[in-house]
């Protein structure tokens, strides 16, 4: 899931403004063809792969547009948690360890194929064989049965939520048994095979993507809806914000904070904020010095601003995290300890770790356009020029700063910067991706190793099928291991 991970604050220009954009210029008469309904969206970032199998950053933008689900995660305040995708209804044994879903009949993928058990047993499989991205949500699975064409049974190896797993915002795509022979490169080059209202229309990497309207939806089309959406890479927030006053661009997210006044008094714009289970972080390269050493990555978390960030920034639209799991998720532990802005004791922990002065440089690598990244590098470069540390801000499209990432820890940045939202609501998916050891480097972009860790939260996740108190004790303890190690700065929630 990548990453510059949608900010918590949208822009979203009014229907009264879209009716406007999309009015005009058809010919008047019974035999007129009404012009398409177009939503333009400027969005910061590409769309790396969108291949449902291993998508696993931004493109969710397209994939869930595109794809469907078995089962779909609400809303907060939504009177259910989960309700019905291309599965009408679920059961799970006694146990656990079977589930029991029935399929929505009646429902076509693009290519004309028909959505059947088949088709579920083929996705599941094809995403767990690549084990690219977010594959490991289906670690539990043992066997996918086809019990008939619209009802497929899974069999697990240990009892887990698999109702929330299948309601993944990545790797639980279903997909055309019919892609079969197809690999990523195909899907990356503009093709897709969903059952979603949308198809992929045109793709121009880097610049933009043409979703068009599926005429043969199961969920059928209402008057008004729209026939395509474009989405536009605007990296410059700026830009993104002129675009949206003067009706050029219908929505966008991550206008800067102290902005959001004005554009919200522009009558044809709305401004949304919504709560999020989302947080920002500032990975620490636990492999490079001087970072190898805790007492300096704790100095570094003494040092930051969090406080004047939270009001001069924020506005009040976050507050502090207490470690990874973000507040009001399971596994959320409101005792854990917080780090204040201390330079005194970030001195002294600085002078234990033979910098008494400071004297080195880092590198915290961003998102390109993402003021409040930016913004948080501005204040924590002021604060760090106190002590005799340099940090040096490099602001990098998203790609670009997942692909330094992602090589060799010696040669890479000090600090990563980005956001993460789950996967699926667990606080599995948060400690797993972030600072679970990986062999190949996908999101442990601050190579934090413990095996003790890995351990604990390997064994919790499998637990939280079957004792979920005694998997959130050991969730809340992993978590105190990173904070004591200082794996990470956590920003906000």
């Amino acid at each position: 899931m990548s990453i510059t991970r949608f900010s918590l604050i949208s822009a979203l220009a009014a229907l009264t403004l879209l009716v406007a954009a999309c009015g005009g210029g058809a010919p008047a008469g019974p035999t007129a063809t009404p012009a398409p309904r177009v939503l333009t969206l400027f969005t910061t970032t590409t769309f790396p792969d969108i291949d449902p199998s291993t998508s696993f950053s931004n493109d969710s933008a397209v994939t869930s547009n595109v794809y469907e689900p078995l089962v779909w995660y609400n809303p907060p305040g939504s009177a259910e948690v989960l309700s019905p995708g291309l599965a009408t209804r679920w059961e799970a044994s006694d146990d656990s360890l079977t589930w029991t879903f029935h399929l929505r009949e009646g429902v076509k993928f693009h290519d004309g194929a028909p959505f059947n058990a088949e088709a579920v047993k083929f996705s599941i499989e094809r995403t767990k064989r690549i084990n690219g991205g977010a594959a490991w949500i289906w670690s539990p699975v043992n066997e996918v049965e086809i019990k008939d064409d619209y009802t497929v049974v899974f069999h697990l190896d240990y009892a887990t939520p698999l109702d929330l797993i299948a309601s993944s915002g990545y790797a639980a795509w279903m997909f055309s048994p019919s892609v079969g022979d197809k690999d990523s490169a195909w899907f990356n080059e503009g093709h897709d095979a969903g059952t979603g209202p949308y198809m992929i229309e045109k793709y121009e990497p880097g610049q933009r993507i043409i979703l068009t309207r599926f005429d043969d939806y199961w969920g059928g089309w209402n008057e008004g809806q729209f026939d395509k959406a474009v989405l536009e890479v605007v990296e410059d927030p700026t830009v993104r914000q002129q675009k949206i006053d003067s009706g050029e661009a219908d929505w966008t997210y991550q206008i800067p904070t102290e902005n959001l006044q004005a554009v919200d008094a522009n009558p044809d714009v709305k401004v949304v904020v919504n709560p999020a289970f989302q947080n920002l972080v500032g990975l620490f390269n636990n492999k490079k010095p001087p970072l190898d050493n805790p007492k300096v990555r704790q100095a570094l978390s003494y040092a930051f601003p969090y406080e004047t960030y939270l009001k001069s920034v924020l506005e009040g639209y976050a507050t502090q995290s207490r470690g990874p799991v973000p507040t009001g998720m399971f596994g959320h532990d409101p005792t854990l300890f917080q780090y204040t802005h201390d330079l005194d004791q970030a001195r002294s922990l600085l002078t234990e770790a033979g910098y008494p002065d400071g004297g080195f440089e880092l590198t915290m690598t961003y998102a390109t356009g993402d003021t409040l990244e930016e913004q948080a590098g501005e204040l924590w470069k002021a604060e760090l020029a106190k002590l005799g540390v340099t940090l040096n801000l490099q602001p990098l499209a998203w790609e670009a700063q997942w692909d330094l990432g992602r090589g060799d820890p010696a040669n890479a940045q000090d600090i990563f910067v980005m956001y993460w939202w789950p996967t699926y609501v667990t606080p599995y998916d948060f400690l797993f991706n972030m600072f679970h050891s990986e062999e190949s480097t996908l999101f442990n972009l601050g190579y934090y190793g413990n095996p003790k860790f890995d351990e604990m939260i390997d064994t919790a996740n499998e637990l939280s099928g079957s004792d979920k108190a005694g998997a959130e004790r050991m969730f809340q303890e992993a978590q105190k291991m990173l904070v004591d190690d200082a794996a990470s700065l956590f920003f906000f929630d």
